[in-house]
């Protein structure tokens, strides 16, 4: 199984003692960087709703970035995003070997940088994969991508012996996967709460978010690859629920608020 992830907004930028990877997609970073180097402050804030102070941050990261940075300038992408969903992944805690399997069958999206590994060197940025920064392939990011990241997933099956995609991302970045161009079965786990307030389970992005995290984690400790080991997902207090389930759309369900 491979499984893919959204990236995060907030960067936790400490200093690792880690030996990162090339980015695979490095090329299409810096081709994209130059494009968004052209847009004022007044497009940034449009193009991705930023606040004048994070639409001039974002700025100064476009001209600072480089084509061929130095180790101090980069951290590894699982290591350096810290949203919901890394609070779930917990990579800093992964050992050598988990690691090692996460480089292997853990993907990134990333607006700027297609498909990421964990251990990819990445600079400081902001470009979420719906901005519309338009560019010669078309309107937005989506465009720009267009059956690359299918391409680039399809590839690492191949040489994993995959056939499933586990897709723990958001639809805004799971939707620059082109399906007609994905050779895979998708799997997309889903994950509730249950209120008992006679409303029934329901999703709290939040707590979703934080789980999607925690489920890449589960495959990657566990190694798991069929059906019947996904299910056996109970980190954080959920547990697979079949009545609410789909054969492609597994859903988890705790109930709210988690003991």
């Amino acid at each position: 199984m491979l499984v893919v992830i959204s990236p995060a907004k907030r960067l936790d930028w400490a200093e690792r003692s880690v030996e990162t990877t090339a980015p695979a997609y490095a090329e299409d970073a810096m081709r994209l960087t130059r494009t968004a180097r052209n847009l004022t402050l007044g497009d940034l804030k449009s193009l991705m709703g930023l606040s004048d102070d994070l639409a001039r941050l974002n700025r100064d990261r476009f001209k600072a970035y480089e084509a061929e940075p130095s180790a101090d300038l980069t951290r590894p992408a699982a290591l350096a995003f810290a949203g919901d969903t890394y609070q779930g992944l917990e990579a800093a805690t992964l050992d050598g070997d988990e690691m090692a399997f996460a480089q292997d069958h853990l993907r990134i999206l990333s607006g700027l940088y297609g498909l990421l590994r964990p251990l990819d060197a990445i600079q400081p940025y902001r470009l979420e994969m719906g901005s519309k920064l338009k560019t010669r392939r078309g309107k937005n990011l989506y465009d720009y991508w267009g059956s690359e990241l299918a391409k680039g997933l399809n590839a690492q099956a191949e040489a994993t012996g995959s056939e499933t995609l586990v897709n723990c991302a958001s639809q805004e970045y799971f939707g620059a996967v082109d399906l007609k161009a994905l050779k895979l079965r998708v799997v997309t786990p889903q994950f509730m709460e249950d209120k008992d307030d006679g409303k029934g389970p329901r999703i709290v992005s939040f707590f979703a978010k934080r789980a999607r995290g925690a489920m890449a984690r589960f495959i990657v400790q566990n190694r798991i690859d069929s059906d019947a080991g996904l299910l056996e997902f109970d980190l954080g207090g959920y547990a697979h629920a079949p009545e609410l389930s789909k054969p492609d759309a597994p859903v988890f369900l705790r109930p709210y608020p988690a003991s």
